[in-house]
This record gives structure tokens, sequence and C-alpha cells, in this order.
């Protein structure tokens, strides 16, 4: 079965740097575009960054755009965030999720879920 398992969040300080990991299992990762979102307390799930299967592809959400970078590995099975200049806003639970091909800014182009990392900025 699918699985993802996502890694590397901890409490940090404004504009310190971070890497997140997601370690997939269970499907053909290198076939399927990959994404991450993120949820604050009582606010929505939103769309963070997504990258292609080949990795020659990214979307970017206007509110990390230049701070965070998202890459891949097709041989690790294992999708990662680069976290840079980091902010108190960043502050949220991070999840890795699989591409169903479309809709890749929306929560609803994803299949599956990981259990998520929290990240927690300090100001």
């Amino acid at each position: 079965q699918v699985q993802l398992v996502e890694s590397g969040g901890r409490l940090v300080q404004a504009g310190d740097s971070l890497r997140l990991s997601c370690a997939a299992s269970g499907f053909t990762f290198s076939r399927y575009i990959m994404g991450w979102f993120r949820q604050a307390p009582g606010k929505e799930r939103e769309f963070v960054a997504a990258i292609s299967w080949t990795g020659g592809g990214t979307w970017n959400a206007e509110s990390v755009k230049g701070r965070f970078t998202i890459s891949r590995d097709n041989a690790r099975n294992t999708v990662y965030l680069q976290m840079n200049s980091v902010k108190p806003e960043d502050t949220a639970v991070y999840y890795c999720a699989v591409g169903s091909g479309v809709a890749v800014t929306m929560s609803t182009g994803y299949n599956y879920w990981g259990q998520g990392t929290q990240v927690t900025v300090s100001s």
C-alpha cells in the first residue's frame, strides 16, 4: 500500500533554514507528481509546492517563492522541501502527497497523504 513518511520538522527561529523529507513506498514514485501542503491551526490546508515526475517542472505558492525549493530523488523515492528564511507564518504541519496529474495546486488533485511533520518558527 502507499506510504508517505515525512520527517525534518522542528522548532526553528525566524530566518533559519530546514529541509523536510518525504519517503515514499508502495507505488512507482517516478511516475507521479509530488506535492507539499501545510495546515496551520484553525486554517485550511494550503498548497506549498509541487514537482513533476522528472523533477523538470515545479510549482510554488506565492507565499514561499524565493524561499522554499521542492526537489526529488527518484532513486531514493524521496521528495524534499528546502525551507530558507523561514517566518513565523510558516508555522504549520507540513504534508506530502501523491498527485493525480491534475489540479496540482489544489488538495483535490492529490490521492494519498502522509501523516505530516510539525514546523514551528519562533520570532
